[in-house]
């Protein structure tokens, strides 16, 4: 870790605080975890640019000192002992100990000393009784092994000599907090022989402006090629403790250093319901107030911030040496960002990489609320509502705990609980980071979880289908399989996979996949946009008014409707080929049928009503029509961002249900007017074969496109005349049937012959060896699968490929 050397424990009575300058990483016995990150980042880090307030940290043995007077640490002692022999609850303990320090009063010569330094520091910013943030700091914490997340307190807006000696105290009592005695109880830490250091800092005026916290990895898969991004109007503390649904922003780590590229993979609005400013009154430095309308529906950052947030983030990252999770704030009165705190990630890096334990669920049920998905998991359980951390004694161990937010106050409770539910919170929340570190599942930022839900009702929690973690009405059936990394064979057919929902991208990136082959616009489009790309091209022939609110609630904060649809594809893309750089995302255009584009918002009045929607108006057929060529633009504009402003070159497009080649010529006419130009900048352009037209003329398709895949659903249905949703002829659907392999097999010749490759999007290769051996034996290039599949095909596929090797 370069610039990291453990130093001296030079702990005596005279060396009451030191200058953040002044220390490093191995300060952590002098002035715990954080003052010492404090001191590391402003020691070695500055010439980055990373700007950290000043301040000073007392030291441990400023701590130890103030234990000695009156026999205080003894006092302590022995009331810790009484809880550990069952005499004491933690409640009580606590209780008592707390009292102790704040009624007792600090050495003269440590007072003086706190009061000389923070002179010193006012002198230092040219500001007389300048606000600063007083900060617990202990000698445990922030360790690699245990995140103690928000057990200890923090004081904002503190102004004067005797507000800061007080709150020096009063962080002192904090290390006794009911719920830091439970954590480190729980780690098996000895209280008396963690020390409290306190920070004392200039504080940054965020309540003027936009505050946050942001991780090196995307915290719920252990993504490690990211920065996921929090922010929030006002202090930060409002994002840290989840009383707030923050904005979300993720950056690709690996393009940061091309200028000329915006590497935002996604940005989330978040409700933003209340924020914190400073108070009006002495006694209450902070308030929390409802956050204006205008400030609630605006991101925090703009580009340019989040790209210099996520720069010193990957700073901070490579000197570390490992996943950071970081606090950052911006000055309202400067604009200049700051790093207040920067710690290890305490979860991710934890995990076991060579086995990836997958949930499925096996049963429906009524979906009941959702919110953003902390980890992966499915629990289920009784709803038991609590307003506060005090009522714990209610709660039985094994109940899904509901509860309007879920801060640090609840760790004893969140350990016995089989999932959480919180009505506010964010992915960076303490909370969060808490329900990670514990295993156990929770869905926060529901809304209404606890107005929704009834006491007692039995439901399943998973957070098992993307970014959305779903609340279920009843115990629904599951399943948990773990897939062995190590044990995955490697095979000359590439396996890639089938990727809808880029939710759920991250979670799948410890897959050896050799990319994905079909990444399906059209989810996207459902799930992610939900309004027809005509409603807002065309938003002026809109006339029903609870269409066009919809509309413009959907799209608020956009002046020009269309960018709310380019900017929410760009990124539901880039989430999919961030997840995979630099292997191959195959992206297939939209292919919703009419009656399937009529269903978002506004759509009804661009659709005609068709008798077959299967065999009707979809796929390229559309996308040169005058009645949606501007949607594909749209589509297109979408794609060329992704590629060409955000940088994933390894993006290629795939053409649906193309009937003839003056078809093909017609799509690629129209996307080259938006900049998508079949061989610039490497862009591939492939079709679904499909059609039988497509294999009877497979080399003419060969000379417009670049590959082909093998839509086996569609083309069993065309090649047999069979309706494949039909369950009167169901058993007459066969994809092994010899007209369908027949067709196979030819269109794999006839493109090899032309030197274009074939890949295969379904999921019979995993449901049937049989029909893995036989697209091995056509010479399919690659086939792509769901990704629970994955270990399944590839182990068909290797086996396929040995027992077609030539015996010895």
């Amino acid at each position: 870790m370069a610039g990291v050397q453990a130093t001296e424990n030079r702990e005596t009575a005279g060396d009451r605080f030191r200058w953040f300058e002044d220390l490093s990483a191995g300060d952590v016995p002098v002035v715990g975890g954080k003052n010492a990150s404090l001191g590391e980042l402003t020691r070695n880090l500055a010439h980055h640019g990373i700007r950290v307030p000043a301040g000073f940290a007392t030291t441990a043995a400023a701590y130890r000192e103030f234990l000695s007077v009156d026999g205080l640490g003894q006092r302590i002692g022995e009331r810790l002992e009484a809880l550990r022999e069952g005499t004491d609850t933690t409640a009580e303990a606590g209780q008592a100990v707390r009292g102790m320090i704040l009624g007792a009063r600090f050495p003269a010569a440590l007072e003086e000393a706190i009061r000389n330094a923070y002179r010193s520091l006012c002198a230092r910013l040219g500001r007389e009784n300048a606000d600063v943030a007083v900060r617990s700091s202990a000698t445990a914490e922030d360790l690699p092994e245990a995140s103690f997340a928000g057990q200890y307190e923090t004081f904002l807006g503190v102004s004067g000599e005797d507000e800061v000696v007080e709150a020096c105290r009063r962080c002192c009592a904090s290390l006794f907090t009911d719920r830091a005695i439970s954590y480190r109880e729980h780690h098996h830490f000895d209280h008396l022989r963690v020390a409290l250091s306190v920070g004392v800092q200039q504080m940054v005026r965020s309540d003027r402006a936009g505050a946050g916290v942001m991780f090196t990895l995307d915290t719920d898969s252990g993504f490690p090629r990211v920065v996921l991004v929090n922010a929030a109007f006002g202090l930060g503390e409002s994002v840290v403790s989840g009383a707030v649904d923050p904005d979300e922003y993720e950056v690709f780590k690996p393009f940061l250093g091309k200028t000329d590229l915006t590497p935002v993979i996604s940005r989330r609005i978040g409700a933003k319901q209340t924020k914190i400013v400073y108070g009006e009154e002495p006694e209450n430095p902070t308030a929390t107030v409802r956050t204006p309308e205008p400030e609630r529906r605006t991101l925090v950052l703009d580009d340019g911030e989040l790209l210099v947030l996520a720069r010193w983030a990957t700073v901070i990252e490579d000197h570390y040496g490992r996943p950071m999770d970081i606090e950052w704030a911006k000055d309202g009165d400067t604009g200049a960002l700051h790093v207040v705190q920067a710690r290890p990630e305490t979860v991710q890096t934890r995990k076991r990489a060579a086995t990836l334990r997958s949930y499925r669920l096996t049963a429906s049920g009524e979906r009941l609320v959702s919110g953003l998905a902390i980890g992966d998991a499915i629990a289920a359980g009784p709803v038991r509502k609590l307003g506060s951390a005090a009522e714990a004694g209610q709660f039985e161990d094994g109940a899904v705990l509901v509860a309007p937010s879920t801060d640090p106050d609840w760790e004893p409770v969140m350990q016995r609980a089989a999932a959480v539910v919180t009505d506010h919170g964010g992915r960076t929340s303490h909370a969060a980071i808490v329900s990670r570190e514990l295993g156990v599942p929770a869905v926060v930022g529901t809304g209404r979880a606890t107005a929704l839900l009834d006491e007692g009702q039995d439901v399943t929690v998973s957070c098992a289908e993307g970014e959305r973690g779903q609340v279920y009405e009843g115990i629904l059936d599951h399943e948990e399989r773990d897939l062995d990394l190590a044990r995955i064979p490697d095979t000359r057919t590439r396996v890639m996979l089938n990727i809808a929902n880029p939710s759920a991208a991250f979670r799948w990136w410890p897959l050896p996949a050799d990319g994905v082959g079909l990444a399906r616009m059209e989810f996207i489009v459902a799930n992610h946009i939900g309004v027809h790309p005509m409603a807002l091209v065309r938003y002026d022939e809109i006339t029903d008014p609870t269409t066009r609110h919809e509309i413009d609630e959907v799209t608020a904060g956009y002046e020009d409707r269309t960018a709310y649809f380019v900017d929410r594809l760009a990124q539901g893309i880039s989430r999919i080929a961030a997840a995979w750089w630099p292997r191959p995302v195959v992206v297939r255009m939209s292919d919703f049928k009419t009656s399937e584009y009529a269903r978002l918002i506004g759509g009804l009045p661009f659709e005609p009503t068709e008798g077959n929607p299967m065999l009707g108006w979809r796929g390229a057929s559309r996308y040169y029509h005058e009645d949606y060529r501007e949607g594909f633009g749209l589509e297109c504009r979408a794609l060329a961002r992704v590629r060409d402003d955000i940088g994933f070159t390894n993006v290629t497009t795939m053409i649906p249900f193309c009937r003839t080649t003056r078809e093909a010529d017609r799509v690629l006419e129209v996307m080259a007017e938006h900049g998508l130009i079949r061989g610039r900048n490497g862009l591939e352009v492939h079709v679904m074969a499909e059609i039988p037209s497509n294999i009877i003329l497979a080399g003419p398709f060969a000379d417009r496109f670049d590959g082909f895949s093998i839509g086996s659903n569609d083309l069993t249905q065309l090649t047999l005349g069979v309706d494949r949703d039909s369950a009167q002829l169901a058993e007459l659907f066969d994809e092994r049937d010899p007209a369908v392999l027949d067709s196979i097999t030819t269109l794999i010749a006839k493109a090899h012959a032309h030197h274009r490759e074939v890949g295969l999007c379904g999921q019979r290769p995993s449901d049937d060896p049989g029909f893995a051996q036989l697209l091995v034996g056509a010479g399919i290039d690659a086939v792509s699968v769901a990704p629970d599949s994955f270990l399944r095909v590839k182990e068909n596929i290797a086996a396929a490929e040995a027992a077609r090797r030539p015996a010895g």
